[in-house]
């Protein structure tokens, strides 16, 4: 169910203010449609198509585990390729994406907010900080638990080996499919979240990012290389924005940030050398080169190229946004540093001329009002 967030005023309905109001219940009306096409045969096939996993392979695949007391049958084991029925699965948990912001919103970092009463800043940064660890969280863990059990971190050659990798297991599909529709819902919020305009151009380029990377491994049949360096990027950015909630709680907390900092340099490093070795190095010595649409196989020198200039551009930006952040934190630090260096002087010089100044008054008899007396009589 959607979260209503209540307010005295009653807007005009259909207005800008009313869907802001109530989006989280609108878009649970729409979501609610498809579930329903599950229960009634309306059109048979077509709601599954948008809540369900399509273009399923159903078969044993070369290196398929089998039962041990079932050597001589194969396992059967469901796998999966991508095709146009997925960008109907995608919009149904866009939809989903939507909820579930509004319920961490309304139940979560609202109620924190209220207790701690954050400046307009800090509250927005606050809201942004909170839905994206609890998302990078939950996509860190899941993504690890599908490398440990496809074997993909114990075995780093299996990331280019037997490219096209068309064929992906249930979980790996299902993680991609959540993956675009998270960051496909992050482009209404914008509107949704009343997001300043200043504040849009910058989100709208790390949106962007992340949906041209994700959507190309995914395309590509570099799910294997994409879901390794998500689930990297994914543990540095939490890192990073549990920090920064932190931080809202104590502004002396900051030993995250540093850790942070190390960790930030080391995933560039490991992205490039993953990238540089897997699409460089193992794709080009592949034995399946040259362009084929029809199997998937995308091996070609261009297309190579092309990925890896696409990584290396975006995490020399990175860099370059790291490197001005810090050095940003670093200015304000020595200005605050220099500041209470100033203030000290002042303050011990305004406490010894206040001192000097009573004593002045109490020794010197003709200031006294007692003196004064003396001196008229």
């Amino acid at each position: 169910m959607g979260v209503r967030k209540k307010t005295n005023k009653n807007p005009p309905v259909l207005s800008h203010e009313f869907i802001i109001q109530n989006h989280a219940d609108i878009v649970s009306c729409v979501a609610m449609v498809f579930l329903l096409g599950l229960m009634f045969e309306v059109s048979p096939g077509a709601h599954v198509e948008w809540i369900l996993i399509a273009n399923g392979f159903g078969g044993c695949l070369p290196g398929t585990a089998k039962e041990p007391h079932t050597e001589m049958m194969p396992s059967t084991v469901n796998h999966f390729h991508h095709g146009i029925k997925d960008l109907a699965t995608v919009f149904f948990y866009m939809l989903v994406a939507i909820i579930m912001h509004a319920i961490i919103q309304e139940y979560v970092l609202d109620k924190i907010n209220r207790k701690m009463h954050f400046s307009k800043t800090k509250h927005s940064k606050f809201n942004e900080s909170g839905q994206l660890s609890a998302f990078y969280l939950f996509s860190f863990g899941w993504g690890l638990s599908i490398l440990l059990s496809e074997n993909f971190l114990s075995n780093p050659i299996s990331l280019w080996e037997g490219y096209p990798h068309t064929l992906m297991p249930f979980q790996m599909k299902f993680y991609y499919i959540c993956q675009l529709g998270y960051w496909l819902h992050a482009l209404p919020e914008l509107y949704f979240q009343k997001t300043k305009k200043e504040d849009i151009p910058r989100q709208l380029v790390y949106i962007s990012l992340y949906l041209v990377h994700i959507a190309g491994a995914y395309i590509l049949n570099l799910n294997r290389l994409g879901l390794v360096l998500l689930v990297l990027h994914y543990f540095v950015e939490l890192l990073f924005h549990v920090s920064r909630l932190v931080y809202f709680s104590n502004e002396n907390r900051q030993t995250g940030f540093t850790i942070w900092a190390v960790l930030f340099v080391l995933g560039r490093l490991l992205t490039l050398s993953l990238s540089v070795l897997t699409v460089g190095f193992g794709l080009a010595t592949a034995e399946q080169q040259g362009l084929d649409l029809a199997a998937g196989n995308f091996n070609i020198l261009f297309v190579r190229i092309t990925v890896l200039a696409a990584i290396c551009i975006t995490q020399a930006f990175m860099m370059w946004k790291f490197i001005n952040f810090q050095l940003r934190r670093w200015r304000e630090h020595a200005q605050a540093q220099s500041l209470k260096k100033k203030q000290a002087p002042s303050k011990s010089k305004s406490k010894k001329d206040k001192a000097n100044g009573v004593n002045g008054v109490s020794s010197n008899g003709a200031d006294s009002p007692r003196a004064g007396k003396e001196k008229s009589s």
